[in-house]
């Protein structure tokens, strides 16, 4: 069996380009991605605001699924966590820079703080991939 990954979104709710509702995913390998952060190669952030660590939290996510043959096409679900007082529409303009425009199932978590070791971390991202077997 071939992988196949079908976006779900019934006609009974809401639509948005964004985000799939679900998806339903038949065949294929699973890859986890780990909390991605805006952190630089050399462990710096790459800027003090949502917009940049947004950014390159989603490079550093591409460069994960390129590690294995794989892009955000294949990406099935992701977790947005977002250090309370920021604006997600900043985060979520930053992260169509870099992703582009391929919808996924999301959550987006407001939280106090993340657990990283920079206290200036704003943003945390991991996800769900499927790739061919």
């Amino acid at each position: 069996m071939s992988m196949k990954i079908t976006h779900i979104n019934p006609d009974t709710l809401h639509k948005n380009p964004a985000f799939s509702q679900g998806v339903l995913v038949e065949g294929g390998k699973t890859l986890y991605i780990g909390g991605q952060n805006g952190f630089l190669p050399d462990g710096s952030l790459a800027g003090n605001d949502l917009a940049s660590q947004t950014e390159q939290a989603y490079k550093n996510m591409l460069e994960v699924l390129k590690s294995v043959g794989a892009s955000q096409e294949n990406v099935v679900k992701q977790n947005i966590y977002v250090v309370k007082g920021q604006s997600i529409q900043e985060g979520f303009a930053a992260a169509q820079k870099v992703w582009g425009n391929f919808p996924t199932a999301i959550s987006v978590l407001i939280v106090e703080s993340l657990g990283a070791l920079d206290a200036g971390v704003l943003v945390e991202i991991d996800a769900i991939a499927v790739i061919e077997a």
